[in-house]
């Protein structure tokens, strides 16, 4: 048989292209899918959006969006909403709905659904939801969503970009949430999620904000910080979250490595169950006097946070410089205040015992997911035995300390919190140090308690004026400090280290957006 010119061309083409297709499939001879891996630290068993606070989850990995969303500064900027106005009383809150918006089934994103969405997490996330604020009627007018409020209120947009209000399709199979992932408008969409090992996204292809640049984006749960570091060194993650300034040297080499960094709207703090042993002041005191926290942020940490004192962060204008700690590190005035109080060691063990002779042994909870709060623990831990304090430390997964906290399962539980996570920190002070009750149900299961901290928080809650709400704020402070409510170790700096590759990736002071249509790869 001959073969000659285009003929000859044309088999020998087709014959390679066989060949091709045995060994390696029809997709890699085209063209393989675009791939961003991230590698991550996990605190999700379920992506039900009203379950304690696995909603950021869903807005981290692109997948749901709120009404409004933060920009770079913090600031509230319109997103499923277009734009929002107040009445002149406070109490009601127009919402415009965008017009062309679809869920990632295809389904139109109409006022009717966002009311819906909006009621249903009210409903299965009552305690959490009506911490940010309470609604009397909900309405829909034309392409706006009416919320009215039965006392005024000052941040209803800030609380609305909270992931806990993100918009789902309610008339979607909403029992498949949990494991299939919410159906939403995000630039991404669930394919497969395997609870705190691997959560696989793709495009939404009908993502209403522009092109979505990755076919496939891999949320990969390593827990471990050194593993985690040398993924992203190795190259098999393109992205690592959670790392601290320790692993900065490792990917000094701007040609290979973008390095962002942000001081914190975090917190790292733990509260001190007063239902227990620290229901005295005098042993809080005592506590807080014994911990060298300079030493543990500028030692241990490496610089990589600034000491703690208050609930808000200097990072933010709240009054962080103006705010006196009667309890700063001296070892031998917490030594003393001890035993001027009954604390004393009496079976010689090196530890004391309660004024009533009772052993006294906190019980130290803590979270695997972030290095830095067992660095703060185990260090406490060394500091409170040179004083005679004895605490034990109970590490354990995320969701654990959830629960513990709930129950009030503890005498000291750390916490790394986004101090304004509404754009203020009025929810932030109001969720964990007001009073609780039925009434008024919290996170507050430490059980501090202040008539004058309430009654502060009260006035906050009706309060417009930017400057007359920044006095409350440093007020109120001032008397959580005063009442040695809490434990205020540091104030971290947030680090974010990826491949030179990857552009568009942003740090946002409000932690709640990672993967956005913006991240790409340069060619």
């Amino acid at each position: 048989m001959v073969f000659c010119g285009r003929k000859l061309c044309s088999w020998v083409f087709v014959s390679l292209c066989s060949l091709f297709l045995v060994f390696t499939g029809p997709v890699e001879l085209f063209a393989a899918e675009k791939t961003l891996r991230v590698g991550v630290t996990s605190f999700a068993d379920t992506l039900e959006p009203t379950t304690q606070y696995f909603s950021w989850v869903i807005s981290r990995y692109g997948i749901g969006e709120t009404l409004v969303r933060f920009d770079e500064k913090g600031t509230p900027k319109p997103c499923l909403a277009d734009s929002w106005e107040c009445s002149e009383d406070g109490k009601s809150w127009t919402f415009h709905i965008r017009e062309g918006v679809k869920f990632s089934n295809g389904n139109d994103m109409t006022p009717e659904i966002v009311k819906s969405s909006l009621e249903r997490t009210f409903k299965l996330s009552k305690r959490a939801s009506t911490a940010f604020f309470k609604y009397s009627s909900m309405e829909v007018e034309g392409q706006s969503l009416i919320i009215t409020t039965p006392e005024p209120t000052f941040n209803v947009p800030g609380s609305l970009a909270e992931p806990l209000f993100i918009i789902v399709d309610t008339t979607a199979d909403t029992d498949r949430f949990a494991m299939d992932g919410p159906i939403c408008t995000g630039p991404y969409r669930v394919e497969s999620f395997r609870a705190s090992d691997t959560c696989i996204a793709v495009r939404n292809d009908h993502y209403w904000g522009g092109d979505v640049p990755f076919d496939r984006v891999e949320f990969k749960v390593i827990g471990d910080q050194v593993t985690r570091e040398m993924a992203l060194q190795a190259g098999e993650i393109d992205v690592a979250y959670n790392l601290k300034s320790g692993n900065a040297p490792t990917f000094a080499d701007s040609s290979k490595f973008t390095t962002q960094s942000l001081p914190a709207l975090r917190t790292t703090l733990a509260f001190m169950n007063q239902k227990g042993a620290l229901g005295s002041k005098v042993l809080r005191q005592a506590l807080i006097r014994a911990l060298d926290r300079q030493t543990y942020v500028d030692v241990l940490l490496e610089g990589g946070a600034t000491v703690g004192k208050a609930p808000i962060p200097p990072s933010l204008d709240f009054g962080f410089d103006d705010i006196v700690d009667p309890n700063s590190f001296d070892q031998d005035s917490a030594r003393k205040l001890l035993s001027d109080n009954g604390y004393r060691d009496v079976d010689g063990d090196g530890y004391v015992e309660a004024p009533d002779g009772s052993p006294i042994d906190l019980n130290f909870v803590i979270y695997d997911s972030r290095a830095e709060l067992g660095i703060y623990a185990q260090a406490a831990q060394i500091n409170l035995r040179e004083v005679g304090i004895k605490v034990t430390i109970d590490t354990v997964s995320y969701e654990t300390m959830l629960d513990k906290q709930e129950a009030g399962d503890f005498d000291l539980i750390i916490w790394c919190v986004l101090a304004a996570n509404t754009g203020d920190p009025e929810n932030f002070l109001r969720e964990y140090w007001r009073t609780y009750s039925k009434e008024a149900p919290n996170s507050n299961k430490a059980g501090y308690s202040d008539k004058e901290v309430d009654s502060l928080m009260d006035r906050l809650a009706m309060e417009f004026d930017p400057a007359k709400r920044r006095d409350l704020i440093v007020e109120i402070q001032q008397a959580i400090v005063d009442d040695a409510a809490s434990v205020f170790f540091g104030c971290e700096v947030t680090y974010l280290f990826s491949s030179k590759k990857v552009t568009g990736l942003k740090l946002f002071p409000m932690d709640y957006y990672w993967m956005t249509k913006d991240v790409d790869i340069a060619e």
